[in-house]
């Protein structure tokens, strides 16, 4: 019994200090790690940017609010500014219903505005900066909208005046509507400031 108990004893110890935590080389996931910044993301590659083409901004949801963020649409050489417009436009409606990248969706970005959706030039009556989607913008989504309105509104595919008229496909009524602090700040209960507009 006595060598029995002494043998014992080596065996009870490293049991006993089997007890304690240790360090383990298994991932683990409790959530994003603290240090990490809602909706800030690293400076793009200028250069990168530039190779594809006109560097652009669109409006992502993030934080329950818009943000901007840097894309690039491809104009060919020489367009005339009527065709280049519309161009830009469906760049930006392409870059705003595309997949923000893995680096976006990790610090919150997302995006509501629906895939396919086309834009074209002004109708034979519609004034020259009209853009006519192929879905009337009142049977979008409220961010859907606001993403659309903000992002054409503060690009080349419009006067510059921080407004932008659309209208939805065939000759229906047009609207101008302007991207404001509210509808950037509360993109899902602001809805755009608009107005009617005659034909030009």
């Amino acid at each position: 019994m006595t060598v029995r108990r002494l043998l014992a004893l080596p065996l009870l110890g490293a049991l006993l200090a089997g007890c304690g935590i240790r360090a383990t080389e298994v991932p683990t996931d409790f959530g994003a790690a603290p240090s990490r910044v809602p909706c800030s993301l690293a400076g793009p590659d200028g250069a990168t940017q530039s190779s594809r083409g006109v560097p652009v901004q669109v409006f992502l949801l993030c934080g329950a609010s818009l943000v901007a963020v840097d894309r690039a649409v491809r104009v060919p050489e020489g367009t005339p500014d009527a065709r280049r417009r519309v161009i830009v436009a469906q760049g930006l409606l392409d870059q705003l219903a595309a997949s923000p990248s893995a680096a976006e969706r990790s610090a919150g970005y997302t995006t509501y505005v629906p895939g396919g959706l086309g834009v074209s030039g002004p109708g034979p009556k519609d004034p020259e900066d009209t853009l006519r989607l192929s879905t009337a913008p009142s049977r979008l989504t409220s961010y859907a909208l606001a993403q659309l309105v903000c992002t054409l509104s503060d690009s080349a595919a419009t006067e510059d005046d921080g407004s932008v008229i659309l209208g939805g496909p065939g000759p229906g009524p047009l609207r101008r509507y302007e991207c404001t602090d509210d509808v950037r700040d509360h993109p899902g209960t602001a809805q755009p400031p608009s107005g009617g507009v005659t034909g030009g």
